[in-house]
């Protein structure tokens, strides 16, 4: 079908937004200002809508929480300079963890020749170039329309993460002719070649222990469970693919790659299979997975692909095409080379370990995941009581727990569960927060009551940068900067307007959670080590 141009002629910042909605975005995340008021011409008339944050670094955080919700783009509107400054973090977050977020921001008509202006900054296309996909300038309208199309194109068909697009702010008031209107398909990643598939098949078929690592690229791949059954591998994810296999799978091992014990249980596998996963330092936290055997890289990076883990066998291509793939084969085998004994007792293992480590945070955890609805969906921050949650936490649907994984940055949580919320506004989402973490995003809040969201936030205070200081006892260092004095956290949010709790027992999460879960604001539950005790 060929394309046609949308007839009437608008200021260009109008005709973004009218091209967003044509191609299927809905929520627009952002701050308004003098330099990008023009792309908010258009928002209202087009039928978008837009989710007002505090500060452009909460936007940020928003639109990723959306998009990791909804599987659609999240996307944000920000001035030029300081705007785009402050976004940056949730670029980076957004980029390392592949989220689809793309950053459409104003920009000045001319900085080499004109000094002094407001916003300026020497080169802001390459600031945010260090933190994302691609950055670019469209100077034209057609020029903008082609870089919307090519950044929700690659979203669709390559590995995602966040793209930036800057238009001058002329070029946003200049009138424009329309985009064209959408094509009658959507952009699909390639699936593997079947002479790939059959590949590993032959190599699945050939083992006695074959063992899958599945991360987060896998969580389209729907047939998992019917794999592991029919294959009898044994398994682990990472922690970004909790959820693919079932919890009550007998051979899978969790998401305990950070153990060192794991390296052990990799190298007695005949055959790994990585599905959807960087392997990363985040991953495993070590430099080498253990794998003594053959190793099957699927991904669609290639960078991926051909990293220092060293695959014999590298597919690209989408992982749920070659889950399927591998499925519709002849793979069921006989019996197991794997137990379920020896899998338990290495879970067992490990959870003793996670307990010596964190003392006091497995019951709290327990009792919080016991309470909480299986539907779900978690965004946690950079703190100790999600570091335990990681681990021992078992998923039951992939692509429910969402954490700043790569970037690691704090304050994630609160205003992500906000853009999450907002794309699942009929499920329940959840935030786990430490104190710390809490002060960087925390006036977020004030979006959360605006608009009326029953969203928990699970402040864990334990009243210090505790992992850092654990970590300079390790290092021989004594701890220092690592308390700052606290507010009273429950009187804070309710000056935001929100509701506020602090349980006295594990006893109280279920009823207090029930009632957070549909208050028709957010509520803060404020916990402490002492609640153990």
């Amino acid at each position: 079908m060929a394309k046609t141009t949308t007839a009437q002629t608008r200021p260009l910042g109008a005709q973004i937004s009218h091209m967003l909605k044509d191609r299927g975005i809905e929520v627009i995340f952002g701050i308004p200002g003098v330099h990008n008021q023009e792309m908010y011409r258009g928002i209202e008339d087009s039928g978008l809508t837009h989710v007002l944050a505090r500060h452009e670094q909460g936007a940020g955080f928003m639109a990723d929480g959306y998009a990791r919700a909804t599987g659609k783009p999240g996307v944000a509107y920000v001035i030029t300079g300081p705007g785009l400054c402050n976004i940056m973090t949730p670029m980076g977050q957004a980029t390392s963890d592949s989220v689809p977020l793309l950053v459409l921001s104003s920009c000045l008509d001319e900085t080499a020749a004109r000094k002094g202006q407001l916003h300026q900054m020497k080169d802001q296309q390459a600031a945010a170039a260090t933190v994302c996909d691609w950055s670019e300038e469209a100077r034209t309208a057609s020029a903008a329309y082609t870089l919307i199309d090519r950044a929700l194109s690659e979203f669709a068909t390559q590995r995602p993460g966040a793209k930036h697009i800057q238009v001058p702010i002329a070029a946003l008031e200049a009138v424009a002719q329309g985009h064209s209107t959408s094509g009658d398909g959507k952009a699909r990643p390639l699936g593997p070649v079947a002479q790939d598939i059959a590949k590993v098949r032959d190599l699945l078929m050939a083992s006695k222990r074959p063992l899958f690592v599945f991360g987060g690229g896998a969580k389209g791949a729907g047939d998992v469970n019917a794999l592991m059954r029919r294959t009898g591998a044994a398994s682990f994810t990472t922690y970004a693919g909790r959820g693919m296999v079932a919890p009550d799978a007998p051979l899978h091992f969790g998401s305990s790659l950070a153990r060192p014990g794991s390296a052990d249980v990799i190298a007695s596998a005949d055959l790994v299979i990585a599905v959807g996963t960087e392997l990363a330092e985040v991953d495993i936290w070590r430099a080498h997975l253990g794998h003594t055997a053959p190793l099957v890289r699927v991904d669609l990076d290639p960078a991926v692909l051909t990293d220092a883990q060293g695959a014999q066998v590298q597919v690209q291509g989408d992982t749920a095409a070659f889950v399927s793939g591998l499925c519709e084969m002849d793979i069921d085998r006989p019996q197991s080379g794997w137990t379920a004994q020896e899998v338990a007792e290495a879970r067992a293992r490990w959870r003793s370990e996670i307990e010596a480590e964190r003392p006091g945070l497995l019951p709290v955890i327990d009792a919080l995941h016991a309470a909480v609805p299986k539907d779900a969906m978690i965004y946690s921050d950079m703190t100790q009581f999600a570091y335990a949650a990681k681990e021992v936490w078992d998923m039951d649907a992939p692509g429910h727990w969402h954490h700043p994984y790569g970037f690691g940055t704090l304050g994630y949580a609160t205003p992500a569960a906000i853009g999450g919320a907002i794309g699942r506004p009929d499920a329940p989402t959840l935030a786990i927060i430490g104190d710390y973490g809490f002060h960087y995003t925390m006036q977020e809040l004030g979006a959360a009551v605006e608009l009326g969201l029953s969203l928990p936030i699970i402040l864990w205070d334990n009243a210090k940068l505790g992992e850092i200081e654990d970590s300079m006892v390790r290092a021989q260092i004594a701890p220092n900067a690592v308390v700052a004095h606290n507010p009273d956290f429950c009187k804070l949010a309710e000056a935001f307007g929100a509701l506020s709790v602090a349980p006295k027992a594990l006893s109280d999460l279920p009823q207090v959670l029930k009632k957070a879960f549909s208050a028709g604001r957010p509520t803060l539950i404020y916990l402490t080590p002492d609640i153990t005790g």
